[in-house]
């Protein structure tokens, strides 16, 4: 498999950008970053993070301690403003509800080649702050390559976000990072295999689900907060 690399083009944006966006995040926002004791000094993990709206990706990508690489669906590269940020930074483009071998195999690059990388297992926007269910590709990459997992609860993000800023609300902002920790080993065949892939999936968004406040746990609440 072709080890995976940056331009230096991106190199350079994430050099110049990051410290940027990190000023704005401050000066538009009210942000706390809790458990960046959490994050490895180097090698390769997955960043697995809720997913209500278009910022906690750019959150993420902006204050994590390393610049990560990212998935994110192809329709960000091709929004106005949107897209020219993720050119710049780069990234891995999904076409979401579609089986792609060539991504698969580009996001087990990246970890093989000793990077982090950020994803939002949800698969999507979930608009609201209640978690959806995971898709099972997060457990797949992570038993392809025994890559840790970090989970990351984002609170106060919302479709508005830019139109509260826009407005001198200062919203307030958390980025929660968890214990990274490793899944068992995916089992069996077919069904099976499957159903596995999916416990583990689940077992990754429990983690960040316990991460957040209960209005933010979606189908992932602890069993005597079911409703």
């Amino acid at each position: 498999m072709t080890p995976y690399s940056v331009s230096f083009v991106n190199r350079f944006s994430r050099m110049v950008g990051r410290p940027i966006f990190r000023v704005l995040f401050h000066l538009l926002s009210d942000l706390k970053l809790f458990g960046r004791e959490h994050v490895p000094i180097q090698g390769a993990y997955i960043i697995a993070v809720n997913h209500v709206s278009l910022f906690e990706p750019p959150l993420i990508l902006t204050f994590w301690p390393t610049p990560p690489e990212a998935v994110g669906a192809i329709e960000v590269w091709n929004r106005p403003g949107q897209g020219l940020l993720a050119r710049l930074y780069g990234g891995i483009p999904v076409h979401r509800g579609e089986f792609d071998r060539q991504l698969l195999d580009t996001m087990i690059s990246v970890l093989q080649s000793g990077r982090p990388m950020l994803l939002a297992p949800e698969g999507g926007r979930s608009h609201q702050p209640g978690i959806r269910r995971a898709h099972p590709g997060v457990a797949y990459i992570a038993d392809k390559t025994g890559a840790p997992v970090i989970p990351v609860g984002v609170v106060g993000t919302s479709d508005d976000l830019l139109d509260r800023v826009i407005h001198l609300k200062r919203p307030h902002l958390e980025i929660r990072i968890g214990k990274p920790f490793n899944l068992p080993a995916v089992v069996g065949k077919g069904a099976e295999r499957r159903q596995s892939l999916q416990a583990n999936a689940d077992q990754i968004m429990f983690a960040i689900a316990a991460l957040m406040p209960p209005e933010y746990r979606g189908v992932y609440q602890a069993p005597n907060e079911a409703r």
